[in-house]
């Protein structure tokens, strides 16, 4: 006689303490669960969405100008110091690790249409609607260092990176040295007015601008004419070199769409970015060449890849109105932003990167990534950690060798029959 009865395990289905989590059966037979493979991918996608649903690019909003925001401006080689013009005349000098203001002057009389930093980065020069252009010093900026009236009004201002010299833009392009008070050369190509020049980080001699008369053109300060021009359908209003690229420039055009140029050939451009619902204002490249960031008339901020014509990343807020002006922080993680209500807005140039301080194993990971980008950092990361494993093997040692040496006196001390010689000798070694 044969009988069937059940069998089973407790193993299998009971915890052994309270703490542990739950045993739940299951079928692992896959005729059992034809959807898992489907389940198994949204739950990857809805993690994947995860850090773009809980992002928080907003940092902090700077207020103080008395009027809206016209020029934006950060500094060479201080990641904090960022100096902003506003449409009545004054200039601010901020911090934005402390996110206050540091210095203030009344620099212009009507709008501060441009500035610029010095190749060394201790003087700024601005110039404004009063037709003047100013220098003023970092550490004393309560006096202009030097004043040059110009014959027209300028618009737009742009200093050389190597030299002494820096280039205006109003009725003609022109090229002014910091010692003299005349211009040295001046560029004009039928143009009513130049909005926007912008000299090139690599070839440091060729500069751009953009004209009202729908043209950009191209120069050479070492050359008596200009070298180039195109035409376009509507003005451009600003205008950007690629760092890591010589040859390309991109420009902000009035009909809500981006331009990037190779300078070797200006027949078409090489890419057009559009998600725009107004005017493009202004702006400027990543420090890697890779994004670039622009401002709005629509109210926003959006961030383009060079290689891709759509945003990927899109930035407003509920009182932000028209952005007029916009900058990429020199280390790509920040971007800085002006607009009409008079106020400074920083925000992330990643929205989920997590700021603040991070292990010295996340930041070896993430260097691990990109060690082309920095080697020396690469370098100097590996040095301290294999250091610091170093010194904290030979701290252990020593102090394993200490406890062996008064583990083997405490013993001495036990078996010895004068306790006092070995009190003795125990306390003569641990000093």
């Amino acid at each position: 006689m044969k009988v069937k009865v059940l069998s089973r395990n407790p193993d299998d289905y009971l915890r052994e303490t309270k703490r542990d989590i739950p045993k739940i059966p299951r079928n692992y037979d896959p005729v059992q669960h034809p959807f898992e493979a489907a389940r198994e991918y949204v739950r990857a996608m809805n993690s994947a969405k995860l850090d773009r649903l809980f992002a928080k690019p907003f940092i902090g909003s700077l207020g103080g100008h008395r009027d809206g925001v016209q020029s934006l401006l950060c500094h060479p080689r201080s990641l904090s110091t960022v100096a902003s013009g506003s449409y009545d005349g004054e200039i601010r000098i901020w911090n934005l690790a402390e996110q206050k203001c540091i210095r203030t002057v009344q620099a212009h009389r009507g709008m501060v249409r441009s500035m610029c930093f010095g190749s060394s980065g201790s003087h700024v020069f601005s110039v404004g609607d009063d037709q003047n252009i100013k220098q003023w010093n970092l550490d004393d900026f309560h006096e202009p260092v030097n004043t040059i009236l110009s014959k027209s009004s300028l618009l737009s201002i742009d200093h050389h990176f190597d030299e002494a010299k820096f280039a205006t833009g109003g009725d003609a392009v022109e090229i002014w040295d910091e010692a003299r008070s005349h211009p040295i050369r001046s560029f004009s190509w039928g143009a009513d007015s130049i909005q926007a020049v912008r000299f090139n980080r690599v070839e440091t001699n060729v500069l751009a601008s953009c004209a009202a008369d729908r043209s950009i053109v191209l120069h050479d300060i070492r050359l008596a004419d200009s070298l180039r021009k195109v035409v376009l359908t509507m003005k451009s209003n600003s205008l950007c070199w690629n760092p890591m690229e010589a040859f390309i420039f991109t420009v902000a055009n009035e009909d809500y769409k981006c331009y990037s140029f190779d300078m070797r050939n200006l027949s078409s451009p090489v890419m057009v970015y559009m998600d725009h619902v107004s005017a493009v204002l202004d702006l400027d490249y990543s420090p890697t060449g890779k994004e670039f960031v622009t401002a709005s008339y629509d109210k926003t901020i959006r961030i383009f890849p060079v290689d891709k014509g759509r945003s990927r990343e899109i930035y407003h807020t509920k009182r932000m109105q028209r952005v007029t002006t916009v900058k990429y922080s020199r280390d790509d993680k920040y971007i800085v932003s002006g607009s009409d209500e008079m106020n400074l807005r920083l925000w992330k140039a990643h929205a989920s990167e997590k700021l603040g301080y991070v292990s010295v194993v996340t930041f070896s990971r993430h260097l691990s990534d990109c060690p082309s980008v920095c080697p020396p950092v690469c370098l100097s990361v590996c040095l301290s950690v294999c250091l610091s494993v170093l010194l904290s093997f030979y701290l252990s040692v020593r102090l394993f060798v200490r406890l062996s040496v008064c583990l083997f006196i405490f013993r001495s001390v036990c078996l010895s029959d004068d306790l006092s010689v070995g009190l003795n000798g125990l306390c003569e070694d641990l000093v």
